[in-house]
């Protein structure tokens, strides 16, 4: 038995494999006197388990219930606390409650045996995706289709568009993740389609181009400017689109694309490509629009971006 009462509350990631802990997380599980649990068939402490620790089970009705049980056991030796994959809603406040009511109170520690990794929480949103479209889920969402959906990841583009230009990073984030749902709900779409394809697959085929066009980065390429990377970018967009008409400029550009954003296109593509434009930017209404779009490029800026913000402040300032 351990000299000092010791009460070790394990937390570890729903996202982690279970077992995958630091070493002073098994450790403190292979020298406690007592390993405690809600369920013994959680992931974690199964996994424990079948290493051939003891895990004893202790079921409770509330936090405070789990509060008092936890520090009576530690009283009597080391504990370790195996957390529940919910993070047991309220214990640690009811912890601090019980251990400020005794005298003589047993040493607590937190310990984390494993941590999310940057873009842990995605698994949580396709696993929620998942839920909302499989049986007993969302009627509305088992009814939708890539074509009834298409108008709302149109939508969400253009509101997180917005969010970026008016400088609202909160709302940034939030329609960036309106967009990331639509992404989602596409795949989890597909994955129930034949032919189809689920999100590893979208995540994998983004991958792979990521890494194809940086041979700067992953590979033997020599680019080491912006306008370099580029031109770089289309040399190996071009090659792998060997099949698009390479002399027209508008290919592979959507038509639902605003009219100034196509410009800003067509123009980039004939300027890597050394194509002179002959357009009227005198007579012709469309060169003249054509020739500000040239304009605004030149100053660095979006001929797209600039009308709308003309248009934000024209709409706040006028008055009936």
């Amino acid at each position: 038995m351990s000299a000092d009462p010791l009460l070790t509350v394990l937390v570890t990631s729903p996202r982690v494999p279970a077992g995958l802990m630091s070493r002073d997380a098994w450790l403190a599980l292979e020298t406690a006197d007592r390993v405690l649990a809600a369920d013994v068939d959680d992931p974690l402490p199964s996994t424990v388990a079948a290493s051939g620790l003891e895990v004893t089970a202790m079921p409770f009705d509330s936090a405070a219930a789990a509060a008092r049980a936890l520090v009576e056991a530690a009283a009597a030796g080391s504990v370790v606390w195996i957390g529940s994959p919910d993070a047991d809603p309220g214990l640690t406040d009811a912890l601090a409650e019980e251990l400020t009511r005794l005298e003589s109170p047993p040493q607590i520690e937190v310990l984390v045996g494993s941590w999310d990794l940057p873009g842990a929480r995605l698994l949580d949103a396709v696993s929620v995706m998942d839920s909302l479209r499989s049986p007993g889920g969302c009627p509305w969402d088992a009814a939708q289709t890539h074509e009834s959906l298409a108008k709302y990841l149109l939508e969400e583009a253009h509101e997180t568009v917005e969010a970026i230009e008016i400088g609202d990073t909160a709302h940034v984030a939030e329609e960036l993740g309106d967009v990331l749902l639509q992404v989602l709900f596409h795949a989890r779409i597909a994955a129930d389609e034949d032919p189809g394809f689920d999100i590893d697959q979208v995540a994998a085929g983004l991958v792979d181009k990521l890494i194809r066009r940086h041979p700067h980065v992953f590979g033997d390429g020599d680019a080491t400017t912006p306008d370099e990377v580029e031109q770089s970018w289309e040399r190996i967009k071009a090659a792998e689109k060997a099949d698009r008409d390479q002399d027209d400029l508008l290919a592979g550009i959507p038509v639902s694309l605003s009219p100034l954003l196509t410009a800003e296109k067509v123009l980039t593509r004939a300027d890597r490509r050394g194509i002179q434009l002959a357009y009227d930017d005198r007579v012709d209404l469309g060169g003249r629009l054509l020739a500000l779009v040239a304009e605004a490029r030149a100053a660095g800026t979006s001929a797209d971006a600039a009308l709308r913000d003309v248009l934000r402040r024209v709409a706040r300032t006028s008055s009936p």
